[in-house]
């Protein structure tokens, strides 16, 4: 007797598993966007209580200079006595009897200040541009010990140096007049300003120059032609820097100018606080805000100069 093997069809791979419940992995798409729904929740609150904490910070950094635009506004007697921002009235009387209050109108110590500012710039820009170009360009003997004395003198106050230049200064009569703080600018005593520019210099390749030279030009030339116009980053932030400095420099314009008609504008502001006499403190409020309105709007308008300056020097 032959038997035959009957064959069993193969299950059907779509029929195979057809009692079996088939798992589309949803649940583990819904734990996994849960998960980034929990993780976004905890960024974004981390990121409003850092936004809080940096609001606060600035609330509080900025409160003194809010408080005396406020009390720049208030009636003298009513400035320590209300401490808060809140104005009942509206005390303009302030700025008009601080223009004129002092021997000159407000505006001739704003000029001295001006006529400070623009020479130590114009000063500060030449010298330091030029001192820079030597330390990044040029080879001479001792380069390397020069620039170590320069970087130095960073670290020198200046209260150290202050009785020997206002001896030599009063021997050749410059006391009480403005070139005891213009001249020093021309002699690239602001080291920070040539290391500044030293670095930016250093960044610029020296195929440009190579290429000058073998065009005939020597060093004025490449200086003027080539280095210059691309050092204007780091000429703004020196522009910058020197002019809010100069413009809120007291001590040095305390030690050289005695004379009211020469006074500038910081040495001005301390004229109207009297140890003796009742002091104007709406008025000095009112001309600290005016005194202010120069550096906030030199700021503004460079700012992005000075970030660029900054961030191509390699200071960091």
């Amino acid at each position: 007797m032959t038997t035959k093997l009957e064959t069993l069809p193969a299950p059907d791979k779509n029929t195979a598993g057809a009692g079996k419940p088939t798992n589309h992995r949803k649940p583990a798409k819904r734990r996994e966007s849960r998960g980034t729904l929990a993780f976004s929740r905890a960024a974004r609150t981390r990121a409003l209580v850092k936004h809080a904490i940096l609001i606060l910070a600035g609330g509080l950094m900025i409160y003194p200079l809010l408080w005396m635009v406020v009390s720049s506004l208030r009636a003298n007697e009513l400035i320590f006595r209300e401490p808060g921002l809140w104005l009942n009235s509206l005390e303009m009387s302030n700025y008009t009897d601080g223009w004129s209050a002092l021997t000159h109108p407000f505006g001739h110590y704003m000029l001295n200040s001006a006529i400070v500012v623009i020479g130590s710039i114009l000063g500060n820009l030449i010298s330091c541009s030029m001192a820079a170009y030597a330390f990044a360009r040029l080879q001479f003997t001792g380069k390397k010990l020069f620039f170590g004395i320069m970087l130095l003198t960073i670290m020198l106050p200046f209260h150290v140096v202050i009785v020997p230049q206002y001896i030599l200064f009063s021997q050749i009569g410059w006391v009480n007049t403005f070139w005891p703080l213009i001249v020093p600018k021309l002699l690239a005593t602001d080291a920070f300003f040539v290391f500044l520019m030293v670095q930016f210099i250093r960044g610029i390749p020296k195929d440009l120059d190579e290429a000058a030279r073998i065009d005939g030009a020597g060093h004025p030339r490449i200086f003027l032609r080539v280095i210059l116009p691309l050092m204007v980053p780091a000429l703004a932030t020196t522009t910058i820097f020197t002019f809010i400095w100069t413009w809120n420099d007291f001590f040095g314009a305390l030690i050289y100018l005695t004379d009211p008609d020469m006074f500038t504008v910081p040495v001005a502001l301390r004229a109207f606080v009297d140890s003796q006499s009742a002091t104007s403190w709406g008025s000095l409020f009112a001309m600290s805000i005016v005194s202010l309105l120069p550096v906030f709007l030199v700021f503004l308008f460079g700012q992005r100069f000075l970030i660029k300056g900054i961030a191509t020097t390699g200071i960091k």
